[in-house]
């Protein structure tokens, strides 16, 4: 069974930072790109951040961009979200998900796997 494990959410204040990691197999990591999304409460998910397998191309989204930085490390099967200078409109639960392709993604349709989530809640 395909897994996404994501771990690091929690509670911090306006202008704090969170590192958010998401561990899988390597036969899961393996030749994908990989992708952040997030689902605030009555929202749809929307994209935040994606990557491909080697790292050489990254996709923000607009709202984030200057602040969150995806990152991934091939060899430990693990993605990472550093995210600085939070704000209180980040507070979602955030999904690691994996690509369908190598080149990083978008839309959620272009994503056939999934974690559990994590939630960041962020304090004004």
């Amino acid at each position: 069974q395909v897994q996404l494990v994501e771990s690091g959410g929690g509670l911090v204040q306006a202008g704090g930072s969170l590192r958010l990691s998401c561990a899988t197999s390597a036969f899961t990591f393996s030749n994908r790109a990989m992708g952040w999304f997030r689902q605030a409460p009555g929202k749809e998910r929307e994209f935040v951040a994606a990557i491909s397998w080697i790292s050489s191309t990254t996709n923000y989204a607009d709202s984030v961009k200057g602040r969150f930085t995806i990152s991934r490390d091939n060899a430990k099967n693990t993605m990472y979200l550093q995210m600085n200078s939070l704000k209180p409109e980040d507070t979602a639960v955030y999904y690691c998900a994996r690509s369908r392709f190598q080149t990083p993604q978008i839309e959620t349709r272009n994503y056939d796997t999934w974690g559990q989530g994590t939630q960041v809640t962020v304090s004004s």
